[in-house]
């Protein structure tokens, strides 16, 4: 069953969603967990009450990515001819990058332990990154003869530049925690009793504002780097604009006015 592979808990407006083979340190390419990814993606897409929502993973790992198990066996996406793998990864992982990148509702990445592989690609995609001392973010491709497979060379050199991308994929060795900081891949280091309880906290405080305005202040982002600098206050005063006209706007304002907290309804 896909479902179990990644566990969903809605508190309020927020959602954890929680990689869950703990024993196989939640690799993330086979079959039943990336259509358990993309299933709790669709749920949350389909619940207008989701504000935002948090990823981490069971166990003492985040996630170690593909199943080295499965590679050494030619086995699941690691099986058959060459056309047989490229084709497997079209249809199966390379399906998660334009589902959970395009996501319009904020993601905070609480990673618990090791992301290497596959699992550091989704902590790329996610908006704010949290981590305790224990994490080691890795992109150990060359070291298993093989080049990065899921997009981990256009994420980490848009996060982290074009010079550390390079150091972490041409020598395959992890960053710790206070390096991933210092790369700027993550924001904080939080103890591990506390990961979660801060990573609840900042999702609280973005769900607190008007929805609509969150997800759009994160197309902003999204769209910022690929953009010039007339093309992105073009797209600035188009959503001001829309923006302007709506309900929670005129809540906000009004809210602000009287200082009371605001009530959004996300229209």
């Amino acid at each position: 069953m896909s479902e179990d592979r990644v566990l969903y808990h809605r508190d309020g407006a927020v959602v954890t969603l929680t990689l869950n083979r703990p024993d196989e340190l939640n690799a993330f390419s086979d079959g039943p967990m990336i259509d358990g990814f993309l299933a709790a993606l669709d749920r949350v897409k389909g619940d207008a009450g989701v504000r935002c929502v948090i990823l981490t993973g069971a166990g003492r790992a985040f996630s170690a990515g593909g199943n080295v198990k499965h590679m050494r066996d030619k086995t699941d996406m690691f099986a058959g001819t060459t056309s047989d793998i490229e084709r497997a990864y079209a249809d199966g992982i390379h399906r998660v990058p334009p589902a959970f990148w395009n996501l319009e509702i904020p993601v905070i990445a609480a990673v618990n332990g090791p992301a290497y592989g596959a699992a550091l690609d989704l902590v790329c995609m996610c908006d704010i990154r949290l981590a305790t001392p224990a994490a080691k973010f890795g992109a150990p491709f060359v070291k298993l003869g093989i080049s990065p497979g899921d997009g981990a060379a256009w994420f980490l050199s848009r996060i982290i530049g074009p010079s550390a991308a390079a150091e972490m994929i041409l020598t395959g060795e992890p960053a710790d925690a206070e390096m991933a900081k210092a790369w700027g891949l993550i924001s904080r280091i939080v103890p591990q009793e506390n990961l979660l309880t801060e990573a609840h906290a900042i999702a609280c405080r973005i769900a607190a504002n008007a929805p609509r305005a969150v997800q759009l202040s994160k197309r902003l982002l999204r769209k910022a780097p690929h953009q010039t600098l007339e093309d992105h206050l073009a797209m600035c005063a188009a959503y001001q604009a829309l923006l302007h006209g709506t309900a929670d706007h005129a809540e906000a304002v009004a809210a602000h006015l009287d200082k009371r907290k605001p009530e959004f309804d996300g229209t």
